[in-house]
């Protein structure tokens, strides 16, 4: 069925009209949301998605990079249907979770023991909590733009523009939730992103104070562009030299390589957060670490350092997903699947070419980022778009909309083991499509 993106009168565009009248602005995630009303999905299968009004799409974003086998994986869904037959949820631990925690504690090297939650933002909030428990301190630093989830300090500089972003050597402090208590952003640091030396000095004049220092080895909202090796070690040596908690936020990097991020950039963290693939397409979140850091949450002798509950943590048909997911991502599927990235950078950096366009692809992996803009790209600065690059990304992401693609609306898209080489060059075909119409319809822009 032929795709006609905005129609007021699709299935998609009456369903947001309903979720408007029950949902707070129509809806219940920010990310799912573009103007003039979102795609409503109805089933997915594979690297396919069919929509509402029964339009089929390559989905090459798969939840956000949560789908690594993409839809409805055989092996996944047998899991978790086969786990919920058997009870969906108890008031009493059960054997999936450990089998879970196996398998991410022996792949992942720094990660001694660990303890699950529902979301990546929690994971984050338990990995600062452990920190905090552990040091005594109270202060968080983390790089500007990163995005660490919903919680309020390391929303901080999330979205901080030229008009309030302050010195590039010692970012403003910027509220991303209007009501943001002065008191959090107190305690937060905010980091210039690869800039090794600024970074450091920060670093070192709030280092009594500094509980924990979080960084993404690949923010998606810093462009996908990776962490710097150098700046990686700076953190590492920062953090043991004062006693520091070392966070990485792995919820979305872990999938570019079989060992997390970490092992690209080559440091080893004191806690890492996991989200996304790890629930088989199933909530979840997790954090895991050296054991002495861990121990904060160690009920086994009495009242522990941090409190850590939750009534779905480590619900077994999530761990059951989770398991069969990563037990099917061996190590010769990552190779495959970041070779399948490479592919698509290369395939959309040359499209960007033949249409005439300024653009690039950044991204590590299976990650892949989409930019108007030709610049050498190494931090927020760098990457943050301008007006009109955002208003072309925005087209870009409706065009492919109507050749059959889903990419994220900034750009983003996360490659799944259920697509192909064909669809890769197909999105690279349709990028070039796009960019050609765009130029037709916007010689200026």
């Amino acid at each position: 069925m032929a795709s006609s993106y905005p129609d007021p009168h699709s299935h998609s565009a009456a369903l947001y009209r309903r979720a408007s009248e029950v949902l707070a602005g129509g809806s219940t995630r920010l990310t799912t949301f573009f103007s003039p009303y979102p795609i409503y999905a109805v089933s997915g299968s594979g690297s396919k998605v069919t929509d509402a009004d029964g339009v089929e799409r390559v989905d090459c974003l798969n939840n956000y990079m949560t789908l690594i086998h993409g839809h409805a994986h055989p092996e996944v869904v047998e899991a978790a249907i086969g786990q919920i037959r058997r009870g969906s949820c108890f008031a009493m631990p059960t054997e999936r979770e450990i089998e879970l925690a196996e398998i991410l504690t022996e792949r992942v090297e720094s990660v001694e023991t660990m303890r699950f939650c529902n979301s990546g933002s929690e994971a984050v909030l338990v990995a600062i909590k452990a920190a905090r428990a552990h040091t005594g301190r109270p202060m968080v630093a983390k790089c500007e733009g990163a995005y660490h989830g919903c919680y309020d300090p390391v929303e901080v500089s999330l979205s901080s523009s030229p008009e309030s972003w302050g010195d590039s050597d010692e970012p403003a402090k910027v509220p991303y939730t209007v009501g943001l208590p002065d008191k959090v952003m107190e305690d937060v640091v905010v980091l210039p992103y690869n800039e090794v030396e600024a970074s450091r000095a920060l670093i070192e004049r709030h280092a009594d104070r500094l509980a924990a220092i979080v960084v993404d080895p690949v923010p998606t909202r810093v462009g996908c562009v990776p962490m710097r090796r150098e700046y990686a070690q700076m953190v590492r040596e920062a953090a043991t030299r004062h006693g520091i908690v070392l966070v990485f936020d792995e919820v979305a990097s872990f999938r570019v390589r079989y060992r997390g991020a970490q092992s690209m950039v080559g440091v080893t963290p004191d806690l890492t957060t996991f989200g996304k693939i790890i629930g088989g397409g199933l909530p979840v979140g997790a954090v895991g670490g050296r054991r002495e850091v861990m121990a904060v949450f160690d009920a086994s002798k009495g009242k522990p350092r941090a409190s850590h509950g939750g009534t779905f943590n480590a619900n077994p048909a999530t761990m059951a997903a989770g398991a069969a997911a990563m037990r099917l991502l061996t190590e010769e599927a990552v190779d495959t699947l970041n070779a399948r990235g490479d592919r698509a950078r290369e395939r959309i950096d040359a499209a960007f070419e033949a249409a005439g366009v300024a653009g690039q692809a950044t991204g590590a992996g299976s990650l892949v980022m989409i930019h108007f803009n030709r610049r050498d790209l190494g931090s927020y600065r760098d990457v943050f778009q301008d007006a009109s690059e955002s208003r072309r990304t925005s087209a870009l992401h409706k065009a492919l909309l109507n050749r059959g693609f889903i990419v994220g609306s900034g750009g983003l898209a996360a490659i799944s083991t259920a697509n192909t080489d064909r669809e890769i060059d197909d999105l690279g075909g349709a990028i070039e499509d796009s960019l050609r119409e765009m130029r037709l319809n916007d010689p200026g822009g």
